[in-house]
């Protein structure tokens, strides 16, 4: 009877831990599901869309024309509105393909703009020059004032001749790529929220395209 005691209580002890692995298994997963989903939702709404894309050759150099489609974080837009300035930067490298060594660098141009809010005058301005706005000086920048924030980011999001070299990097004897790059500039923006959890999550727009250029310009 003893033994049918000890059986009885090891049976019954087992099925209380069968059923706390089942009950930790499904919270295990509903956490993974949440997080996937957290994670799908955060790439839908903070990532970046490139469409037509195309390299022009003209008589001076080569041409990008391209659209980006993206929609700024709420905290992101709401930093914009209470006078926090967001930058943005696009960098086109011209690449020499190798196949005994990397890749060789043939031309590098970049192009920082620059969002910021008027309260004043409750208009946006949009600064863009070839260096980072804080080494580069009002002289070398251009700038537009717009009345909503939706013009203002239609000229980051569309690229018009954008020349991005000289036309004598162009090797009809070597495999070319280029390789364009867009991003949120988190190095421009205060020191307090490089490092935080927000702008290095939430603020994530970043996109990287890689096309040759065997058939540019023919």
């Amino acid at each position: 009877m003893p033994c049918l005691n000890a059986a009885s209580m090891l049976e019954r002890g087992f099925a209380r831990w069968a059923k706390a692995c089942c009950r930790a298994g499904a919270q295990a997963l509903l956490l993974l599901s949440l997080s996937m989903g957290m994670a799908q939702l955060h790439a839908q709404s903070n990532g970046v869309q490139l469409t037509d894309f195309q390299i022009e050759r003209g008589e001076d150099g080569l041409y990008l024309n391209a659209n980006l489609a993206f929609e700024l974080p709420p905290s992101l837009e709401d930093a914009l509105t209470r006078g926090m300035p967001v930058n943005f930067v696009m960098q086109a490298t011209v690449l020499r393909e190798r196949w005994y060594w990397y890749d060789k660098r043939t031309s590098q141009t970049e192009r920082y703009i620059r969002i910021s809010y008027q309260p004043l005058s409750r208009r946006w301005r949009v600064m863009q020059a070839a260096q980072p706005m804080q080494s580069s000086g009002l002289g070398v920048s251009l700038g537009a004032s717009y009345d909503s924030l939706k013009d203002a980011l239609q000229v980051v999001q569309k690229i018009n001749r954008w020349k991005i070299a000289e036309l004598g990097v162009m090797n009809t004897d070597a495999k070319q790529k280029l390789d364009f790059h867009f991003s949120l500039d988190l190095s421009q923006l205060p020191q307090a929220l490089q490092f935080g959890n927000l702008a290095t999550n939430d603020w994530a727009l970043e996109l990287h395209h890689a096309q040759r250029l065997d058939d540019a310009g023919k």
